[in-house]
Parts: structure tokens; C-alpha cells; sequence
């Protein structure tokens, strides 16, 4: 049977109720039932950068600042701030109104101990406490920085879209950061219902009754009211395309978070669904390698491979042939970004050469070592890219161990900066949200601070120290002359390997009203 026959066939087999145990997912106008892009494995959005992590820790906790669908921040548990002192001061109050899950009022003290914790573990969130000489809080409202040097972008690092800064009670963020919070207790409109979690199968939330929204702005991505209009959202984890496809069109769930391209168009025929693009900054893919072992430790073996990379046969086998949703000969920033430049980019000039890249891998002095090359199979986009990418390895000759696993454990060993003979990796498939990788502050796959970094841990002073001029810097002309400068830097320290852009489209049932832009979210949703 063809695979849209067979969807068919099981669109049908679920509208006449044969597929229990899931009959009334989606038919409740108080419950939202939606497909997240894997699993939820780990809880806590501090330990981990996976977006569906990421999505988790913004339903059940709230964030002092958020973005808008511009990019543009906003006040969000804060009331506002007040900067002083030449930039070396920040106040910042708390809105009236803030109550945690246990019924406990959030204090200061609780935010600046959900900093600290946050602050430690995030990239971005450690250039501020490296810029901090004291947080302190005088009282139950007000949060005070007193900063080394002016930080122009403090209130961004604590509202920015992905490593979210979550706010949680002074009990839980006292834990370190290397111990995962599993305690879900944040201040978020929804609350996390453990009681029903299962593990590959289910994850669900209810509405919290004491939540506050703010009283002005406008509802935007992260920022303005966050108003809970259901009484439960519900993830249903369907890891098969046709099984989650069959279920969207059979009205059975509400929402498919990541649809798969090859069923795009059976799903845009239908009447009673919209495929969208709603997360407009889309994404940056990538294959990240591991700096710290052999033989992605030496930088020429990291370049030699540039020239084997074919940009669209990554992308075409994440969105399939509709350029559309995705473009290639992209370089380290977003394309049609302010800050998007063609420095280095002859690299991706012509055809891939296999037998160039296979004969430079050998006079940098590659000799063959066992690359692990960790990849999640339910994950259609990272599975997509690594297939590709594993195949091009062999074609330069690089030895491939392809290690497949769930997302959640591959989101665990990429974590280990052991050698891959003891549970680490040597090489993984990877995006990042678009609106992290518009300048150098943000993206924090640039960066070069090594054992103290992302995931694949690169060194670069040079790449460090213009990042660094970058922040300083006050004219734009010479931001934009920097950020060529590190781009073309970037070219020759390979902190990753650009394979291009892509836009996911989400699809969910009509019914669903003021489905926000950008990833996904729940609060100002409603369901006719």
C-alpha cells in the first residue's frame, strides 16, 4: 500500500473511533492536544538547549523579559527598569501580581537565585555575570546589577528566545545547575501535571488559576498578556509522521508542532487545516564538531571538509524540493539579516569536490580515527541532515561509527565532554533558531570560550576579541565590518559547518484561534 493510501486508509479508521486509546483527543474546546517534535525528555531549561525543552519551560515558567514577533524586547515578569550610573547600574522591579504554582508569592530573592543558576550554565547568561560586580536584592520587588562595565544587552539575555532564563522558587534554583530541577514549579500560565506525564507517550498541562497576565502591552511571541483560555494542553507524542498526520486530519489532535514535508500538501487540501509558517525566524542547520578529542581537534581537518558540503542536499532533505521553506549558500548569520554577509563564502562555490576534501583530510593528518557521529531518529529534520551528512563522511573517507538513539538521549551525550570510546561524540547534526543568529551577541554557536561553551566546545581568541570589539562598538559601520571579520574568522576555525536555512511549517485544526507567531505556544490560544 502507498503511504498516502495508507494515510487515508487511517484517517479513516480514526474518525470511526478504531484507534483507541485516543478517541476524544482532540474533540474538548477546553483542551488543546498537540504533536511536539520529540519527546520531553528532560525537564528542566536550564540543564539543556533542545527546543522542546525549551517549549516545556515557557508553559510552566515565566521569563523577566520576552521578545516580540519583531525581535523587540519587552517587560514581561518585570514591571520595568531603571538604568543608572553610565550604564553600570540596573534596577529592575518586579510587576505586582507574581505567584508561583505553590501558591507562593515570587520574590526577588527567587529571581536573582534563578539568574545566578541560569547564569552559570548559559552562554550568553555568563558574558553578564562576567560583567556583574554584585546582584543584589533590597527587597521583595527590586533587583539591583551592578555591573563592571555596561551591558547594553542585559534585559535581552534574560528575555532571549532560546536558553530561556527560567524563573523558578529560591528552594529549587539554590540547586546547581549540573543537577536537574524535576520539581516543576515556575509562575507560567500553565502547570505541569506530573501525575499524567508518560514517558514517550504523553505530557500534560492545565491552566494555572492564579496566574496574572500583564495588564498592557499586546500579545506578541513572548511578550505582552499571556492569557490561558483552555483548561488543558496535552502533548501526544506520535513519532510516525502518517500516525500523527492521520490523527491532525481525523480532528483527533489539534496541532502538529513539526509536519513532515513529504505530507505538506495531503494537508493543505484539507479544508479544516492551515499549514502555516509561524516561526518566521526559522532555523541555522548545522553538523557540530567536537573540538576537544581527535581528530576535530586539529582546525585543518575541521576546513577540509567545507568543500565536500553541498548546502541543498541538506535542506531538500529536511523541506524536500520547495525552496520555498528553505535556502542554501548561507554562511553563520541569518540570511537577509541586517548582519548577513558573503565573507568566506567561496567555500561553497560549485560543485562539492569529494576527492579535494578527502585528499586535504590527509595532509592535515587525518589517519583514520573512529568518528562517533550521534543521531535522533525522531527528530525528522536532525535524522534528514545526518543521513546526508554520514553519507558525504564516507565519500572523503572520513571511519563513521553512526550511533542512532532517541532525541533524549542524544541530547545527554552530547552534553559529555568525555572521549567518544567513553559515552561522548565526535560529530552530531544540529539547528538553532534563526533569531539567535542575527549578530554575534546572540549566537552562541560562534563562540570560542571552549570547555565553558556549547556543546562541541570550540577556542577561538580571535573570534573572542571581535565579538568583543562587536559589543563595544558604536557605529555600524564598523559592526558591520566586524561581523564580516568574524564570519570569515568562523570560515577558518570551523566552529560548525553550515549547511543552510530552513522555515518549518506547523499545521493545526481551524479551530484553533490566534495561533501566535513564532515557535510553539499556548497562552491567547482559544478553540471554537
Amino acid at each position: 500500500m502507498k503511504r498516502r493510501d495508507f494515510l487515508k486508509a487511517a484517517a479513516s479508521a480514526v474518525s470511526a473511533g478504531i484507534a483507541a486509546p485516543g478517541v476524544a483527543w482532540g474533540q474538548s474546546n477546553k483542551t488543546i492536544t498537540f504533536v511536539p517534535q520529540s519527546d520531553l525528555t528532560l525537564l528542566d531549561p536550564v540543564q539543556t538547549t533542545g527546543l522542546v525543552t525549551r517549549n516545556h519551560g515557557l508553559m510552566v515558567f515565566d521569563t523577566l523579559y520576552g521578545v516580540d514577533e519583531k525581535f523587540e524586547l519587552q517587560p514581561q515578569m518585570a514591571a520595568g527598569h531603571v538604568i543608572e550610573k553610565e550604564g553600570l547600574r540596573w534596577t529592575v522591579t518586579l510587576r505586582d501580581g507574581l505567584k508561583f504554582h505553590d501558591g507562593e508569592p515570587v520574590r526577588a530573592r527567587d529571581a536573582a537565585a534563578s539568574i545566578v543558576r541560569w547564569w552559570n550554565r548559559d552562554v550568553f547568561g555568563g558574558d553578564l555575570r562576567n560583567a556583574t560586580a554584585e546582584l543584589s536584592t533590597p527587597n521583595d520587588k527590586t533587583l539591583v546589577f551592578d555591573l563592571k562595565q555596561p551591558f547594553p544587552l542585559l534585559a535581552y539575555a534574560l528575555g532571549k528566545p532560546s536558553g530561556i532564563c527560567p524563573i523558578m522558587p529560591e528552594r529549587l534554583a539554590l540547586r546547581p545547575g549540573t543537577e536537574q530541577v524535576t520539581e516543576m514549579v515556575g509562575s507560567g500560565p500553565f502547570q505541569f501535571v506530573p501525575a499524567e506525564r508518560v514517558v514517550g507517550s504523553q505530557v500534560v498541562y492545565k491552566r494555572f488559576e492564579g496566574y496574572v497576565p500583564r495588564s498592557s502591552g499586546t500579545a506578541s511571541f513572548m511578550a505582552g498578556p499571556k492569557v490561558a483560555h483552555v483548561d488543558r494542553v496535552v502533548w501526544r507524542v506520535l513519532p510516525d509522521p502518517a500516525t500523527a498526520a492521520a490523527a491532525l486530519q481525523a480532528g483527533e489532535v489539534d496541532w502538529w508542532e513539526q509536519p513532515t514535508p513529504d505530507l505538506i500538501p495531503l494537508l493543505q487540501r484539507r479544508r479544516n487545516l492551515k499549514v502555516e509558517i509561524k516561526d518566521t525566524g526559522g532555523y541555522l542547520a548545522m553538523i557540530r564538531l567536537n573540538h576537544l578529542v581527535p581528530p576535530f581537534d586539529n582546525p585543518a581537518i575541521r576546513r577540509a571538509i567545507l568543500s565536500a558540503i553541498n548546502q541543498s542536499d541538506y535542506m531538500t532533505g529536511v523541506m524536500g524540493t520547495e525552496k520555498a521553506y528553505w535556502k542554501d549558500n548561507v554562511g553563520f548569520f541569518l540570511p537577509e539579516s541586517p548582519l548577513a554577509n558573503d565573507a568566506g563564502m567561496e567555500v561553497f562555490a560549485g560543485a562539492p569536490n569529494y576527492a579535494k576534501a578527502k585528499d586535504d583530510l590527509i595532509k592535515a593528518g587525518y589517519k583514520g580515527e573512529r568518528i562517533v557521529f550521534v543521531v535522533p531518529t525522531d527528530l525528522h529534520a536532525l535524522n534528514s541532515m545526518s543521513l546526508v551528512a554520514a553519507d558525504m563522511f564516507k565519500k572523503i573517507g572520513l571511519n563513521v561509527d553512526y550511533y542512532t538513539s532517541d532525541w533524549g538521549t542524544v541530547l545527554q551525550r552530547i552534553a559529555s565532554q568525555r572521549p567518544p570510546d567513553q559515552g561522548g561524540w565526535s560529530a552530531w547534526c544540529n539547528y538553532v533558531p534563526g533569531a539567535t543568529t542575527i549578530n554575534p551577541a546572540t549566537h552562541t554557536y560562534l563562540r570560542g570560550i571552549g570547555r565553558a561553551g556549547t556543546f562541541g566546545w570550540p577556542t577561538s581568541e580571535k573570534v573572542e576579541a571581535l565579538r568583543y570589539a562587536f559589543l563595544s562598538a558604536q557605529d555600524e559601520k564598523d559592526k558591520n565590518r566586524l561581523v564580516r571579520e568574524i564570519q570569515a574568522q568562523a570560515f577558518q576555525d570551523t566552529p560548525y559547518l553550515p549547511l543552510g536555512y530552513f522555515a518549518q511549517p506547523t499545521a493545526y485544526n481551524q479551530r484553533l484561534r490566534n495561533v501566535p507567531v513564532g515557535f510553539a505556544q499556548f497562552y491567547n490560544v482559544t478553540k471554537d
